[in-house]
């Protein structure tokens, strides 16, 4: 009878300690969140080019530019001579503020300040980081940003929220060249 026991324990301790088995999910729908998503992003990039495409309707005084990579624009004072545009480490000194697409100020230049920004060194929205690019020193221009552009899905963790399109008038006092 002690044997028989001693095999019960033993056999249990056996199986119990048996390694889990992974489970097999019941059914397989490899990527469809991934091709969901793209779906919704589509579709919101969608409505956020028709709104921007309507304000520019309406505000046909202004020639707006498209830019290269899906933005768009246009100068309150444009620099014809030629001049220097912002390079890799060059320090951009500028002014901004930031309103949405029905003109609703979210930051005020006076709020902001003047900026200092190293070109492509260090962290600023996708969208004004391009802009800047464009820009020479003593032009003005307002942009017009899709979502993806400016803070995206995840915002500005602020006054900015989640996939809000922004209007940006940016002013180049000077720019710094690297050395």
């Amino acid at each position: 009878m002690k044997l028989f026991l001693k095999l019960l324990i033993l056999t249990l301790v056996l199986v119990g300690c048996k390694s889990p088995e992974a489970r097999q999910p019941v059914t397989v729908t490899s990527g469809s969140f991934i091709k969901e998503s793209a779906e919704r992003n589509k579709k919101l990039n969608q409505r956020e080019r028709q709104r921007i495409e309507a304000i520019m309707a309406q505000n046909p005084e202004f020639d707006y530019v498209a830019s290269e990579t899906g933005f768009w624009y246009y100068y309150h004072t444009k620099v014809e001579r030629d001049t220097i545009t912002p390079g890799f480490g060059d320090i951009v000194n500028f002014d901004y503020d930031v309103r949405d697409l029905q003109g609703r100020t979210i930051y005020s230049e006076q709020e902001i300040g003047t900026q200092n920004y190293a070109m492509d060194q260090e962290e600023l929205f996708t969208g004004l980081r391009e802009g800047l690019k464009l820009l020479k020193p003593s032009e003005s221009a307002t942009f017009l940003f899709p979502s993806q552009k400016a803070y995206g899905y995840y915002g500005d963790n602020h006054k900015i929220g989640t996939n809000i399109p922004l209007m940006v008038k940016v002013t180049v006092n000077n720019i710094q060249q690297n050395q």
